[in-house]
């Protein structure tokens, strides 16, 4: 598809680059990475990365991660779908403490 489609190809290239910047918790390449994103299939939704640019450079600079919370919430959740009309809090909170 990289072929076929240059936009395409430069879709990807620019995603790539911001996962790479966040895993490695880049900040400094972030300027750099706003002005090639300007220029990419990705500057419509640029607006959205523009206005959480607090957040977004929070999280390049900061070491941590709420991972593990949203890991746990999904786990709660999950569970519950499984036991959806059959029990109320009580029989959730007991699967929950077992688990533990």
């Amino acid at each position: 598809m990289y072929r076929q489609s240059p936009e395409i190809a430069s879709l990807g290239h620019v995603a790539r680059e911001l996962f790479e910047m966040i895993r490695t918790h880049n900040a400094v390449a972030w300027p750099q990475w706003l002005e090639k994103a300007d220029t990419s299939p990705l500057a419509p939704s640029l607006d959205d990365f523009l206005r959480d640019q607090k957040a977004v450079l929070a999280a390049l600079e900061l070491p941590w991660s709420n991972g593990m919370v949203e890991g746990q919430i999904h786990r709660l959740k999950l569970l519950n779908r499984q036991m959806y009309g059959r029990a109320g809090f009580d029989l959730l909170k007991l699967r929950v403490l077992r688990a533990a």
